[in-house]
């Protein structure tokens, strides 16, 4: 199997994550976490069961995958996401040594790799990660769109009935 080909399964993995969050009632982004062509972590955002704005499904991913290697380094390793990551999850990546990124949809309002600021434009001191964009890009704004529709339609039909 190809780069291309390991890389696209392992964005569909997390687009299955996505899914998951997405029939939770939470916003639909998924994460897998890869160290030596395995996946050794899985994410999904979590924000509303856990109460919790931190709990999306980067820092949730890199969490578990600490808890798997047994150290907060996650040197080798290869985070997959389906948005773009936020500042939050920026600063999470660099500081758990994570090595790539490969993430699906930009996220204009709060995307931390162009879309709203850059946080990976700065070499940073202490580590270096290599960062892409664009995989599986349409499913995973696909499902985005899909989920923000269906709020829209839930928050209107609410609306009406308290008339």
């Amino acid at each position: 199997m190809g780069k291309k080909d390991f890389h696209t399964c392992m964005m569909e993995e997390a687009l299955l994550e996505a899914q998951k969050a997405f029939d939770e009632g939470e916003v639909p982004v998924g994460a897998v976490l890869t160290y030596e062509g395995h996946i050794i972590a899985r994410g999904r955002n979590q924000m509303e069961r856990l109460k919790d704005p931190s709990a999306h499904a980067e820092l949730l991913c890199i969490r578990s995958g600490a808890q798997v290697i047994g150290d907060w380094r996650l040197l080798k390793t290869t985070l997959y996401t389906t948005l773009e990551p936020c500042l939050m999850c920026a600063g999470a990546l660099l500081l758990a040594r994570v090595s790539h990124v490969l993430y699906g949809a930009p996220d204009l309002r709060h995307g931390a790799h162009g879309s709203f600021i850059n946080a990976f434009e700065k070499k940073h001191p202490t580590h270096s990660l290599r960062i892409e964009g664009g995989l599986l890009e349409g499913e995973s704004a696909d499902l985005m769109r899909k989920f923000f529709k269906q709020q829209r339609s839930r928050s209107e039909t609410v609306d009406r009935s308290a008339l």
